[in-house]
């Protein structure tokens, strides 16, 4: 339900390690948390969310937002920062050219959508392929595609716990890498096959759809090092977003040493 809670987990030890998106410790750090959290695996290098229109746009370009009704995502959170640093990346002011409801809980726009609210949806999956099977909309473009190589999604753990459970902190990355290795190595129909028990509520052939959507747009990374330049890149999605005070230094927030030695 968003990085700001899985941040507040991790931080008062309810949990050892957090998933989410790395803005997370960079706001955390800069408000002077002493036990900081550290990124230690990088799992996704692109957005994984779509943007869903209320018909077929072969020919789709950003401009065509321009005065349009749009259900984004929370202010803050990564999903709507990436979306308007594309706009602006496209010359589109997300203030004044584009109007953004960023009212609608997080698991609702689909829902919201399907009952006629926006023109378009900023959807993550299954809730764009759903639309489609639905016929209530139709993905126009990716997000990440469109944004370039961003550190989305990356495993984390307070400097504390790290330096106390290194062991553990390796033995998770080296199972992450296999599944990263899996994940190279097999097609989307193998790796739908796979995950299907994990995801009860959806057909195997909707699973197979999602799964071949990312995996075409190069969305895992091979290896789970979190490298400086998709660092600086967040920072400056942040910084587009009005979101950062400073930059917070890589070599504090990042470290490869697991992610490197689990790869060898």
């Amino acid at each position: 339900f968003g990085a700001d809670k899985t941040m507040t987990a991790v931080i008062s030890g309810s949990a050892d390690i957090g998933f989410m998106g790395s803005e997370a410790s960079i706001y955390t750090y800069n408000e002077g948390a002493n036990d900081y959290v550290v990124n230690f695996a990088q799992l996704t290098q692109r957005a994984g969310n779509f943007l869903v229109a209320r018909e077929e746009m072969p020919d789709f370009t950003w401009d065509a937002l321009r005065g349009t009704n749009v259900l984004g995502g929370r202010k803050g959170g990564m999903p709507e920062m990436v979306f308007e640093f594309i706009l602006k990346q496209h010359g589109i002011d997300p203030a004044n050219d584009v109007n953004i409801d960023q009212s609608i809980d997080f698991g609702s726009t689909a829902a919201a959508f399907a009952e006629n609210q926006g023109d378009f949806t900023v959807e993550f999956e299954p809730g764009a392929t759903t639309l489609e099977k639905e016929g209530k909309g139709y993905v126009v473009a990716s997000l990440g595609t469109d944004s370039g190589y961003v550190p989305y999604t990356a495993f984390s753990a307070k400097k504390s716990y790290m330096e106390d459970h290194p062991e553990i902190i390796q033995g998770f990355t080296n199972a992450l890498q296999k599944g990263m290795d899996y994940v190279q190595s097999h097609t989307p129909e193998e790796i739908a096959a796979i995950i299907a028990p994990q995801f009860k509520e959806t057909d195997q052939e909707t699973i197979t759809t999602i799964v071949t959507r990312y995996y075409d747009q190069d969305t895992w990374k091979e290896n789970l090092i979190f490298e400086e330049e998709s660092f600086n890149l967040l920072q400056d999605i942040l910084e587009e977003a009005g979101e950062l005070s400073e930059r917070a230094p890589y070599k504090d927030l990042v470290t490869t040493e697991f992610a490197e030695k689990a790869t060898k």
